[in-house]
């Protein structure tokens, strides 16, 4: 096995693929270096002297500058690495020039998957029944119902009564009173989007009645939704037991559920969610171009769409996508994007290079940088075609035939929960998510964890659904991705359940931005 990997010839580091020991020698490109540090697995090593103030290169781009002299053979991590990005610098002018549309041939070589398909024409990859309260004092009646009916469903099968896929979770959260603005539009957007999402086979919809987030004001933000599938609960108005009310809506919806089948579906009705958290220093070399991989034959070769964000991990890697824009107009709405996130930081006076976590540190990422050159390849090479606003659906957007077949940016933070939830509620039936640390968590749609190396998919085999790892031990990556193309339709026909989802973690999280009265 190789001992490091250089992954540009520009690059002035490569990365440690097993531990190193100090002392030792290895041999690279003709000349022999002598190790001056332990340097662990994934982490980085000078391959020639680096001078103070000189920039490092990694992924042949600049990843940060040296804090000191740093010679051949010595450990290059965050305490002799420092970010370029302290004061952000304007991006550039968008240019009026535009890029081809990519030439997809929409699954029409017979690529597909068994979904659900919905009357309003979108397409689930699962059939779940969701209780959601429009504010969070209601959250202990939605789990009471949820309890209960999970109970009910229990004993029968203990019965000997055959049940279909059909899940029933609730999502409580804090919101829906005392935000105003912005703020409590986006929680109001969020839980729209989650009453309208396909995987849903019926959603009960419940609330208090004094709330802001009024229940029949909710319910005209859905437009012309579908009665037989989305029920409404008011709690104040409900005479008697609420909880036995709530009860026998959520029955009706499971019996009406159980009488739905998949049926074939091209694979390019599958809207892809692209996610990474827990990075380590193999993730922008296994998991992350494992992936970019996958949104090109997704986007390329099916039409299909992907959906990428994070966006304060885009810094310092934005330019790569600014020019994929596939029109002047998209380059100016990532532009403006990257600019705004930056805003955010500024208004909250804090930096904007400060995002590596200690996890990720300790995993070989030195800079926000080496993060978000690693984090983007997940969006492969094909065109952006499009920038999401928070809370925005793609199924708006598909209904006036604005979608095209590529790439799009999603306005959210890099927090884990805050942007999975934000790429389901976008209309993402599936969320990929790369990891190199691990987690266990899950947004409200099946959120697929894929290992950048092979000892964590070995360790945490109750987190890991696929081992990106396997490019470290041999594998070519055509031949992995055939395999990764397989997992994901079994995962997305219902044929197989993601780790997260065996152990019953779905959860959601809104981006709180604003006073709390």
């Amino acid at each position: 096995m190789r001992e490091i990997l250089q992954i540009h010839p520009l690059d002035t580091v490569a990365v440690a693929l097993q531990p190193l020991m100090a002392n030792s020698e290895m041999s690279f490109g003709g000349q022999h270096i002598v190790l001056a540090d332990n340097i662990p697995a994934g982490h980085k090593v000078a391959l020639r002297d680096i001078r103070e103030g000189e920039d490092i290169i990694k992924y042949g781009f600049p990843i940060g500058h040296a804090k000191q002299d740093i010679t051949a053979g010595q450990l290059v991590d965050h305490n002799n690495v420092k970010t370029n990005l302290e004061t952000a610098s304007s991006l550039p002018s968008c240019k009026d020039e535009d890029f081809p549309l990519p030439t997809g041939r929409r699954g029409d070589d017979g690529v597909s998957f068994l979904g659900y398909q919905r009357p309003d024409g979108q397409v689930g990859i699962r059939n779940d029944i969701w209780v959601i309260p429009t504010v969070g004092c209601v959250n202990g009646i939605c789990r009471q119902i949820v309890e209960r009916v999970r109970a009910e469903i229990q004993d029968k099968i203990v019965d000997g009564e055959e049940y279909n896929e059909v899940e029933i979770n609730y999502f409580p959260h804090n919101y829906g009173c005392s935000q105003l603005g912005d703020d409590h539009e986006n929680t109001r957007k969020i839980l729209r989007d989650m009453v309208l999402h396909p995987n849903a086979g019926g959603v009960l919809v419940v609330g208090l009645g004094c709330e802001n987030n009024q229940p029949r004001e909710f319910e005209m933000l859905l437009g012309d939704y579908d009665r037989q599938r989305i029920r409404f609960m008011i709690c104040q108005e409900v005479e008697g037991d609420e909880v036995e009310a709530g009860l026998r809506l959520v029955r009706e919806l499971f019996t009406q559920a159980r009488t739905d089948s998949r049926v074939r579906v091209p694979i390019n009705k599958l809207h892809i969610g692209l996610k990474c958290g827990g990075s380590d220093g193999f993730s922008g070399i296994t998991a992350n171009p494992l992936l970019g991989a996958f949104t090109d034959w997704l986007c390329k070769e099916q039409g299909g769409t992907a959906i990428l964000t994070e966006v304060p991990e885009m810094f310092g890697a934005e330019q790569l996508l600014i020019q994929r824009a596939v029109s002047s107009q998209v380059r100016e709405q990532i532009c403006h994007l990257i600019d705004d996130f930056k805003d955010y930081f500024r208004s909250h006076g804090q930096p904007v290079g400060e995002n590596p976590s200690p996890g990720n540190k300790a995993g070989g990422i030195s800079t926000l940088e080496e993060k978000a050159l690693g984090c983007t390849q997940k969006g492969g090479t094909v065109p952006v075609v499009g920038v999401l606003e928070y809370g925005e659906r793609l199924e708006k957007r598909e209904k006036s035939s604005e979608v095209r077949d590529g790439l799009y940016l999603l306005s959210a933070p890099g927090n884990d929960l805050v942007a999975s939830t934000a790429l389901a509620a976008a209309g993402c039936q599936l969320v990929l998510f790369t990891t190199g640390r691990g987690t266990p968590f899950s947004t409200f749609v099946p959120t697929m964890k894929v290992s950048s190396n092979s000892d964590l998919a070995r360790r945490k085999p109750q987190w890991i659904d696929f081992d990106a790892g396997a490019l470290l031990n041999g594998a070519s990556m055509a031949e992995l991705l055939q395999r990764f193309i397989n997992c994901v339709i079994d995962v997305a026909s219902g044929r197989t359940r993601t780790a997260a989802e065996v152990h019953g973690n779905a959860e959601f999280a809104i981006f709180k931005n604003g006073v709390t009265l």
